[in-house]
Parts: C-alpha cells; sequence; structure tokens
C-alpha cells in the first residue's frame, strides 16, 4: 500500500471543510510557477496527495503567518509529485530549475525541509549582491557581509549565525560540531553545509512549534535517531531559533499585506 494512502496524523484548523481540493486549486492558492504530476500517480492517489499536501502548505503558512501565495515564492517556485525521483531520495529540490519534487510514496515528512531550501535559495539574491544562481543565502551568510541592511535581513542574518556560531560568535556552534561529527562518521560532506543545517534547524522549528502539527509537514525530527546524535538543534537552540525565525516570517507576512494592501 502506498505511503500517500496510508494516514498522517495531524493537528490543526480546516481549511477544506471535507472538500475535496486539486492542483490546480493548489497552484492559484500557493502561487507556485508550475504543478508537474507524474504519469504514473494514480487518479486516487492524486486525490489523496492534492488533499495531504493542501493542508501542509496552508499549515506551513499558518505557522508562519505569511500569506499562502508566500508559500509559492512569488511565482518562481515549481512543485512536482511523482515525476522521477532519485533512488532512496523522499524529496529534494533543485535549484537550477527551482523545483520542489516529493517523491510519489515518500515524500511526506520532508516538505517543511525542502521548502525551506527553495526559501534560502530564493532569498539570496535579495541579501547579498555576490550570489550566483545557485547560491543558498544560509552558505553566503559566512562568505560574505550582508549587501542590504534591511531589518528582515539583519533578523534571517540573526538566524544563521545562530545556526553557525556559538553564542560569543567567536567560534563554530555545538550543532555544527554535532553536524561535522556526523558527516566523519558517514564519510561524507553533507550534515555540515549551511544550507542542510539551516534546513534542519528550520524543520526543527516547524516540529516543535505548538499551535499545529502535521506529519505530512515535517516527521522524523522529535525523538529521531538524528536527534539523538545532535542533528538537530537542542531544545535550548531550538526554542531561540523559532522565536528569530517566526518573527522573521511574521514582520515578512505584515509586510507583503501592508504592500498589497
Amino acid at each position: 500500500m502506498p505511503r500517500i494512502t496510508s494516514g498522517f496524523k495531524r493537528q490543526g484548523p480546516e481549511y477544506r471543510f471535507g472538500d475535496q481540493t486539486d492542483f490546480h486549486e493548489i497552484k492559484h492558492t500557493f502561487g507556485f510557477k508550475t504543478i508537474t504530476i507524474g504519469s504514473w500517480v494514480t487518479p486516487t492517489e492524486q486525490r489523496l496527495g492534492a488533499n495531504l499536501i493542501y493542508d501542509a502548505l496552508a499549515d506551513l503558512a499558518q505557522i508562519l503567518q505569511v500569506p499562502p501565495f508566500v508559500i509559492g515564492l512569488k511565482g518562481t517556485l515549481n512543485f512536482a509529485l511523482g515525476t522521477g525521483g532519485q533512488l532512496g531520495v523522499q524529496a529534494h529540490y533543485n535549484a537550477s530549475t527551482r523545483t520542489l519534487a516529493l517523491a510519489k510514496n515518500a515524500g511526506a515528512g520532508a516538505l517543511a525541509h525542502e521548502w525551506w531550501h527553495a526559501f534560502d535559495h530564493y532569498i539570496c539574491k535579495h541579501v547579498f549582491s555576490h550570489s550566483s544562481a545557485h547560491s543558498f543565502a544560509s552558505s553566503l551568510w559566512l562568505q560574505h557581509p550582508l549587501s542590504n541592511n534591511h531589518p528582515l535581513n539583519l533578523q534571517l542574518a540573526k538566524f544563521f549565525k545562530m545556526i553557525l556560531l556559538s553564542s560569543k560568535g567567536d567560534k563554530p556552534s555545538q550543532f555544527f560540531e554535532h553536524a561535522k561529527q556526523l558527516d566523519s562518521q558517514y564519510g561524507l560532506l553533507y550534515f555540515s553545509l549551511p544550507q542542510e543545517l539551516s534546513a534542519r534547524a528550520f524543520e526543527s522549528c516547524i516540529a516543535y512549534n505548538t499551535s499545529i502539527s502535521n506529519e505530512y509537514l515535517v516527521s522524523g525530527v522529535k525523538n529521531s535517531e538524528l536527534q539523538q546524535l545532535g542533528g538537530f538543534p537542542d531544545l535550548a537552540l531550538n526554542t531561540v531559533l523559532s522565536e528569530t525565525i517566526f518573527d522573521y516570517f511574521k514582520a515578512l507576512g505584515i509586510a507583503l499585506h501592508h504592500h498589497s494592501g
């Protein structure tokens, strides 16, 4: 039985009131540029998937207190379900095509993590003049000064600093050190990359928010093996990170609201 049909625990507001949604509505509501559905995703799976994805994205917008169209990153983000995919990869963000892709049967729980990658990539050019087409803001933060000291950018920089540096800012954070240990344990360079550290920090903030829980949006954080190995921020750090990043998005939401109002 494919994962897409199994029950995901969710606690949060009703958006659809039991109505069936579809990918056209998802594209329109969340402002995606395109949505592509793999040819082997059955009509039943499409219906189930659409409801799960709609609720997860609406939950994300609600947690962040931003208008739903922010999720589609001003019409620049493409979304794909069950198209190709890579073996063993449940979900991924492709910077060269600006596509957030979920595997048909295993993308669940990775949505918040992958959306952060998309956001981190999108926001880079608004924060750094040094950005290339494939740069992530989190990875440029250590190398370059902000080219735009807008209050929102300063708030985002605060988030990166807490993730990457110690409280005094004079050495790498414990979170980074744990990630480096994981990399050497597995013989790869992955966990300690700034864009991966920030994505895990973000999904951890989403997982520990008290207002809404949605296993399709984020799972595998709380009490996971990776958490026990220090792959996520500890609870004290998570608390200040949550405050920082939720304040950032709340301010962004207010700014956009005034701008469009």
